[in-house]
This record gives C-alpha cells, sequence and structure tokens, in this order.
C-alpha cells in the first residue's frame, strides 16, 4: 500500500517540477522586468517565489529525499565527537609550525638553486 502511494505521489512529480521551473523564471524575469522598482521589492519578490518553488520542489520525491538525507546528516552531527579546545589549539599550532617549516625549507632551496645557477650562468 505504501509503495501505491509513492507511485502515485511520483506521477505528479514531472508536473511539480515544471512548477518550480515557472517559478524560479518567473522571479528571474520578474526581477529583470521590474528593475525600475526598489530593489527591496524586487529582492522580496525573488526570495518570496524561490521560497515557493523551494516548497514545490520538496513535495516531489527527489525532495522528500533530500529532506531525508538531511535528517540523517543532522544526527550524523550530533553522534561526532568534537575536539576539544585544547586539542584544536595545539593541532592549529602544528600545522602552523609545519607550514612555516616547509616555507623556510622552500625559500632555502629557492636561494640555493639561484645562487647555483647565477654562478653558472655569470
Amino acid at each position: 500500500m505504501k509503495q501505491n502511494a509513492e507511485v502515485q505521489a511520483s506521477r505528479y512529480d514531472g508536473l511539480k517540477w515544471a512548477v518550480v521551473a515557472v517559478l524560479v523564471v518567473a522571479a528571474v524575469v520578474g526581477n529583470s522586468y521590474f528593475s525600475g522598482q526598489a530593489m527591496l521589492y524586487r529582492v522580496l519578490g525573488v526570495v518570496v517565489l524561490g521560497a515557493l518553488a523551494g516548497v514545490v520542489a520538496l513535495t516531489t520525491a527527489k525532495g522528500r529525499e533530500l529532506l531525508e538525507l538531511a535528517r540523517g546528516a543532522r544526527k550524523e552531527i550530533q553522534r561526532v565527537v568534537w575536539p576539544s579546545r585544547q586539542e584544536t589549539v595545539q593541532t592549529t599550532a602544528i600545522v602552523l609550525v609545519a607550514v612555516a617549516l616547509v616555507g623556510l625549507l622552500l625559500w632555502l632551496i629557492d636561494t640555493l638553486l639561484g645562487w647555483a645557477m647565477s654562478g653558472v650562468i655569470g
């Protein structure tokens, strides 16, 4: 029964995506058409039409899958063990020291090769 409902819901997905496309085109064309109006009104119009397009897109099968992915990602982020402030500072310091050492090494190699080339070329 659930599978049947999903099939019927996906039957209108093409129409819903067409509505999304029309809303997005209306936002772009309307923004251009009303270019003489105040920026606030144009921005509000684009935001409202974009939000409507987003709501319609989220009612499609792909939109529901996106929502499930977002919910799963949120649950996964809550399970992450974040490093402490001390670990973050130590790791950052190690990276900065490593970058400085590599930069110094590259500068030294460049200087030595430049000196060697100027000796060869004369």
